[in-house]
């Protein structure tokens, strides 16, 4: 608890003590008055100071404004008792309030400890701890084992591991080494780096992304919406209805006091408490448990939007596959498959394409007794390399053509690197971007979380497209397309979905910009550092995962369920005790219970939103 919090409790707790020796003492008249009057100024001084406040500002309608009316009144009745058991249930009501409201909180405090409170730079032979917002693109930064890595750039000496927790929700560290990325927020584990600065701090991945979680709350949903409207309307209704409660009846039946009383108990049930504070403590709940989870949601709007998915819209490289080449068949004609994989590495050798990185990654390392002589580019072919004296060919199709050598073909689909020596055909190696460990996963549990259809847009060839999307069980398949095609089937699909129903489309961030704007919901496989992924999406997925958007679709629906068992649990208790009291049949504790009781009810089961280790 907080010192305000704790301050708070002890107020309560003395206010009860006070309390419990009014109602033992066998006092009568002005010193009875006096006894439960201590009390009731212990405990509720600051809602009558509140209260006192709006009312010069012209704001009375709030629930101060309600307490403090309902409880003067029941002094100025003679229920005393009444008067300081409602402000003390209220106030425990609050506290707990604040006490959820805190816990929500820390869970999004948690994500803000990424924040770096400086930066180590070399001046001369020391170590200077300076702001990190004076750190230029350029400069040299040292950050030692244990702590936060301050802003993003290029690894230039050491080796690590990091932390990337606060940023994705991985617990297992990441290896850093020399002439790797690294992403401002982590933390660094083991070794020393010197890291050469790519971006200044506002431009970089901390700064981008507590930006966005601070301004989550700006965007409401519309349950928040209209739960805003509501009680801007409902507070002034229940205030005249209970003035026409007090006054009216007793005209025509007499007994002031009784209707009067009837008139402050409705005053006590009608305090929109429950409504006003659980629905956006619940959608901050979701919002705080989703960034536990390396999710983060821009605004309450998204999720609630999420919740009613009904398809979900893949790019294909670096969303659904790992976006990197691999090596994943080896067909020789001549040879083993280790001498046709070395000889290709070989040819390939000078060479940073791709396709020429992951034939090296394949080979491992190259036989230094190799003697590689002139190695020639053919544009759009490949490779002409001499190797230990003798001439080959590594390169595609057009190449084998051009130098008139039969080939095969390898069955499976994906980039074929062929080799030949001397008008030999030698043999192929099939290179393919691999589905992600999870993405099986994650397609069909969106199908068991009710989503209609899953359907994958890729600008890749059309039997590389088709037999990824078979192997991954999607629904749908659309392959070769352009940017500006993929918006245009985004469009038909979007004609598709039912009248509540929402499309996701799921990119890389990066050249989806267009096809993410347009969908309902755009998330983002956001990576470390990937900029234009934080910017474009509504929800970012830290750590690259398909999986996550299973969470994230699991995490809204949680959430929206909750404020609907909120708004319906708060509203059917509160109409039906209010009917109660307007006849005369409930009493000042069952008000009590239908403000306070229903509050704290309502607030326990918001604060669920936060628990999404099970989801």
């Amino acid at each position: 608890m907080t010192k305000k919090e704790k301050k708070a409790l002890w107020r309560i707790l003395a206010g009860l003590v006070l309390f419990a020796a009014a109602l033992l003492l066998p006092l009568t008249g002005v010193a009875r008055l006096i006894a439960f009057l201590v009390p009731y100024f212990v405990v509720g001084g600051g809602v009558l100071k509140e209260a006192a406040g709006n009312l010069l500002r012209g704001q009375m309608l709030d629930e101060n404004f309600l307490m403090s009316l309902a409880t003067v009144g029941a002094f100025a009745v003679g229920e005393y008792p009444e008067g300081v058991a409602v402000m003390v249930f209220y106030q425990v009501g609050e506290l707990f309030e604040h006490y959820a409201v805190g816990k929500s909180r820390a869970s999004i405090a948690s994500l803000m400890d990424i924040r770096p409170d400086y930066a180590n730079i070399r001046r001369g032979e020391e170590l200077v701890q300076v702001d990190p917002e004076t750190i230029k693109v350029g400069d040299i930064i040292v950050v030692k084992p244990g702590e936060k890595i301050p802003l993003d750039g290029t690894i230039i000496s050491g080796s690590s591991m990091a932390d990337t927790a606060a940023l994705t929700g991985e617990s297992v560290p990441r290896e850093l080494a020399e002439g790797d990325n690294a992403v401002s927020g982590c933390i660094n584990l083991t070794g020393l780096l010197e890291i050469q600065v790519a971006k200044e701090f506002g431009e970089s991945t901390v700064a981008k992304i507590l930006d966005l979680v601070e301004n989550a709350s700006s965007k409401k949903a519309a349950s928040e919406n209209f739960i805003t409207k509501f009680a801007r309307y409902y507070t002034p209704v229940v205030v005249a209805c209970a003035a026409l409660l007090a006054f009216v009846p007793p005209i025509f039946v007499g007994n002031w006091s009784e209707w009067i009383h009837r008139a402050l108990i409705f005053l006590v049930i009608s305090c929109p408490c429950a409504l006003v504070i659980s629905v956006p403590l619940s959608f901050f709940g979701g919002i705080g448990g989703a960034s536990r989870r390396g999710i983060l949601v821009k605004g309450s709007n998204y999720l609630e939007a999420l919740s009613k998915a009904e398809f979900v819209v893949f790019d294909k490289t670096g969303t659904l596959t790992k976006g990197s080449f691999d090596v994943v068949g080896v067909y020789p004609k001549e040879g083993t498959q280790t001498q046709l994989l070395t000889l290709a590495a070989l040819c390939e050798s000078y060479s940073d394409h791709p396709i020429s990185k992951s034939l090296k990654k394949a080979a491992g390392e190259l036989p230094k007794t190799a003697d590689i002589g002139k190695i020639e580019e053919i544009a759009g072919h490949g490779v002409q390399a001499e190797i230990n004296g003798k001439v080959y060919f590594c390169g595609n199709e057009k190449l084998m053509r051009r130098e008139q050598i039969e080939f095969e073909t390898p069955s499976q689909p994906g980039t074929v690197v062929y080799l030949a020596e001397a008008g030999r055909f030698l043999g192929a190696v099939l290179i393919a971007d691999e589905p992600k460990a999870d993405a099986s996963v994650a397609i069909e549990g969106l199908r068991k979380a009710g989503i209609r259809k899953t359907v994958m847009l890729t600008g890749d060839a059309k039997a590389v497209g088709e037999t990824v999307g078979k192997t991954l069980g999607l629904d749908e398949v659309h392959a070769e397309l352009l940017p500006g095609d993929k918006v245009d089937w985004v469009e038909k699909l979007l004609a598709q979905t039912s009248e509540q129903g929402k499309l996701v489309f799921v990119g890389d961030g990066i050249n989806d910009a267009p096809v993410l704007s347009r969908a309902d919901i755009g998330i983002a496989m956001g990576g470390l550092g990937s900029d234009a992924a934080i910017e474009a999406a509504d929800i970012v997925l830290m750590d690259d995962k398909p999986s996550g958007i299973v969470t994230a679709i699991a995490i809204a629906q949680k959430t929206l369920k909750i404020v609907k068992q909120n708004i319906i649990f708060a509203l059917g208790v509160k109409f039906l005790v209010l009917i109660l009291g307007a006849l005369g049949m409930a009493n000042m504790w069952e008000a009590v219970f239908a403000d306070v009781g229903v509050s704290v009810i309502a607030i326990i089961n918001a604060t669920r939103a936060l628990n999404t280790k099970n989801l």
